[in-house]
């Protein structure tokens, strides 16, 4: 083999070396963005689970607060139609006070004319 023989191998050899890193780092790459692509694409999954299970609890929970809000509701109704059918609500207090009052005042007069006789 001759010496020019011996560098055109080296130089074949050192293009075929050359060349496979090349092919390694554009294989890193390639194995970076799938596996990178695969992460994103499982978070992305996790984090449509993640919603899908957060709304079916909201519905919950607007559902059990609708229900206590009608049971409060109701509540306050029935005890709204005591107070009044008792005479204890607002409107009927301050009747019977005005009620009373004038009959205080009939009574007041009543008393001064027997005690002047």
């Amino acid at each position: 083999m001759t010496k020019l023989d011996q560098i055109k191998n080296k130089v074949g050899e050192a293009e075929d070396f050359a060349r496979k890193i090349w092919l390694a780092g554009l294989g890193a790459y390639g194995k970076s963005f799938d596996e990178a692509q695969g992460q994103y694409e499982k978070l992305s999954a996790e984090a449509s689970k993640l919603f899908d299970e957060l709304v079916v609890k909201g519905e919950t929970l607007e559902s059990e607060a609708k229900a206590k809000i009608k049971t409060t509701t109701n509540v306050e109704e029935r005890v709204s139609e005591v107070r009044q059918k008792l005479g204890l609500d607002k409107q009927g207090s301050d009747d019977k006070v005005e009620e009373l009052s004038a009959k205080i005042d009939a009574l007041t007069d009543a008393v001064a004319k027997l005690a002047a006789k």
